[in-house]
């Protein structure tokens, strides 16, 4: 029964989640912007080929988020029992994704194994903003901020000096990147960042916790919101599997996170 459900049941399901986030340095003209992240989507894993990414689009279109976030790790990469998927395909459907204030994405070190120029083609042929290492401004309720996205911490080239040039120095930041582990590294002044990269562990068990997470803070960077001296993250489970098509106490997830001001 738990093979049942750690490698069928659970790795094809999918669940919302919504988390609040009050925040020090979040302007009050800004409170409830709602962000939706959507992190390594794998397609091709099992379970989770384009029908399935078809399903995720259009649950994430119902959530009418002011911004969507795509947190890299499009394609697969040696999983088990996957079946490779073009980048032109996936990028294909993630152009019908909708959000007040725009799509934006970056890429996940699978990407960049894969082959970083293929995928970052396809997104911008369909219409995908791609912030590496860069920023935009944005506007909710005449309340400015800026959004800047950094290259992953594996796989790319990550420059925050770079993401961050453009932005002046007293304005509002929201950064995301595929990879948590870049948390430490980055100024205070970036309100919050998000990401995804972890996979949540794809497996949790009774007692043992999260036995194997992709990051060198092991399971502190796992997945939620993780706060430090006023100072915030959060870490999307994400939606595929990677090396192994199990999930178990971790099921695939859309990510929606509120933002307010104390």
């Amino acid at each position: 029964m738990l093979a049942l459900q750690a490698f069928w049941i659970e790795p094809s399901s999918l669940i919302t989640t919504k988390t609040n986030i009050r925040m020090q340095h979040w302007p009050k003209q800004c409170s409830g912007l709602k962000v939706v992240v959507l992190a390594d989507l794998h397609v091709g894993s099992p379970f989770n080929g384009l029908s399935n990414l078809k399903k995720v689009v259009r649950l994430t279109n119902q959530i009418n988020a002011d911004i969507i976030l795509l947190a890299g790790d499009y394609v697969i990469h040696k999983v088990i029992g996957g079946k490779f998927v073009r980048p032109e395909l996936i990028a294909r459907e993630l152009k019908h994704l909708k959000a007040k204030l725009g799509v934006f994405a970056v890429l996940g070190n699978h990407d960049w194994w894969h082959s970083a120029n293929q995928i970052k083609k396809a997104m911008t042929n369909e219409g995908i903003s791609l912030l590496e290492n860069n920023s935009i401004k944005l506007t909710k309720n005449n309340c400015d901020f800026w959004l800047a996205g950094i290259s992953d911490y594996w796989g790319g080239h990550y420059d925050i000096n770079r993401a961050l040039k453009n932005i002046p120095e007293t304005a509002p930041i929201i950064a995301f990147t595929h990879n948590p582990d870049i948390f430490y590294e980055l100024p205070p002044r970036i309100v919050i960042t998000f990401a995804g990269h972890t996979h949540g562990g794809q497996v949790k068990l009774p007692l043992l916790g999260r036995t194997i997470v992709p990051s060198r803070y092991d399971d502190k960077f796992a997945i939620g919101h993780i706060e430090e001296y006023g100072r915030n993250m959060f870490v999307s489970s994400g939606i595929g599997t990677s090396i192994l098509p199990v999930r178990f106490g971790v099921p695939p997830e859309i990510s929606i996170i509120v933002l307010n001001s104390p």
